[in-house]
């Protein structure tokens, strides 16, 4: 098995000593709840002084304090390898990870996947692909972290399109048979965590195998592997790589830690992985004033307000709702069609503000006030996801969330890079 056509290969995979307690341990990934340190200030008194993955990350919400944190980070891991409080345990090998939120048990596999088969640039074709636009502006800070870091913790997750569920759940159907990790409760409402190691070589063969088999149905540029989650971090990877690979020899290049990535990888069909769509609300703005706008818009463009079938939204503002279908749309997904109305208009009114809203109630309340008005998107369709990204290159921003915040991956694992 050489797992050089499927974008990923099995790496030595690091966790804490058996003396350090998982329950401090774990932390959640680094971009969320950048609006609330309440919830960071409380992960850090959950921890007191215990060794833990909190100290190797830096919360978003302290981007613009990272360069008199990111020395700190740095030591810490270097204390943890050398302390051995950080050390192999699957050598090498996948994760099978089980992670249970209130949708269910969802199933991972934690594996390094290969940036040399990876890329964000516009109109690239690559087996690994991101499902949304990467920012260059937001990796700067990121590579800072990288550069100095003697290795990496992981909240990348990356799906694939596996309706019949041929790669992660055949494994799960012999856990039994594998070695187990760990298996603890996360903390601060984080669910529960288990984890086993895949490294008997029929098990690889047969992540090699189905992974490949997926690959043969695929085509022309075929897209394996779709980033969901940790977009910029995995863009921030390959960008160190690049830097990096510029001094080594191509035998150096071939085996290289940084040319690796850990990431999780999540077959979008499994059922506790939640797609949900994130909604839009603009305040100061009169409701009817856009939607005269929105009308016009449309009308300028071929397009309908009224159309029996199209895109379809829920406009909420404080005079109730209205169902507005969009016929003959710009956008190749809903998402796409209003962003396109939206990101028109509010050049042309600076006074009106955007925001992103995850759930409905949340987007009700907030749209229910004056001088606000909400779209409700349609549900996000699993089943077309994979061609929605094929045929848009990328999706526009802001179109999905994949679960709730304390739903998101939590660092527990770690490569060194």
């Amino acid at each position: 098995m050489s797992f050089d056509r499927i974008g990923i290969r099995p790496a030595r995979i690091l966790l804490p000593a058996a003396s350090v307690p998982p329950e401090t341990w774990a932390c959640i990934a680094c971009d969320q709840y950048t609006s609330e340190p309440e919830y960071w200030r409380k992960a850090y008194d959950t921890v007191g002084s215990a060794p833990s993955a909190l100290r190797l990350i830096l919360p978003e919400m302290n981007l613009k304090r990272s360069e008199q944190l990111i020395p700190g980070i740095h030591a810490a891991m270097a204390d943890y390898l050398r302390e051995g409080l950080l050390a192999p345990a699957v050598d090498p090998g996948f994760v099978l990870c089980e992670r249970t939120v209130p949708a269910g048990s969802r199933l991972g596999l934690v594996c390094a996947v290969d940036l040399e088969q990876y890329s964000f640039e516009k109109g690239s074709l690559p087996l690994v692909r991101p499902t949304e636009q990467t920012i260059a502006s937001r990796l700067p800070p990121r590579l800072v972290i990288r550069r100095g870091a003697p290795v990496e913790l992981t909240h990348i997750m990356i799906l694939i399109d596996d309706p019949e569920r041929t790669v992660l759940e055949p494994l799960q159907a012999k856990e039994n048979s594998l070695r187990k990790l760990y298996d603890f409760d996360l903390m601060m409402n984080g669910g529960h965590l288990k984890g086993w190691a895949v490294e008997k070589d029929e098990d690889l063969q047969h992540v090699d195998d189905a992974l490949s088999a997926l690959l043969e149905k695929l085509g022309a540029d075929p897209l394996l592997l779709a980033v969901g989650d940790g977009n910029h971090s995995l863009a921030t990877a390959k960008a160190y790589w690049e830097e990096l690979k510029q001094g080594l020899s191509a035998e150096e290049q071939a085996n290289h830690p940084a040319r690796y990535a850990l990431c999780e990888i999540v077959n979008i069909h499994d059922n506790a992985l939640l797609f949900e769509p994130i909604h839009r609300v603009v305040t100061g703005v009169e409701p009817a004033e856009l939607l005269r706008d929105w009308q016009e818009y449309a009308g300028k463009r071929g397009m309908t307000l009224d159309a029996a079938e199209g895109h379809r939204f829920t406009v909420v503002c404080a005079a109730g709702d209205q169902v507005v279908t969009v016929g003959k749309p710009e956008g190749a997904i809903p998402c796409e069609t209003i962003q396109k109305f939206l990101d028109d208009f509010l050049a042309r009114h600076p006074e009106a503000e955007i925001d992103y809203i995850h759930g409905e109630q949340s987007l009700r309340a907030l749209a229910g006030k004056p001088q606000a008005i909400g779209f409700l998107l349609p549900e996000i369709d699993k089943n077309s996801f994979f061609n929605d990204v094929k045929k848009l290159g990328v999706l526009p921003r802001k179109t999905f969330s994949m679960g709730e915040a304390d739903e998101k991956r939590f660092y527990m694992e770690a490569k060194q890079i």
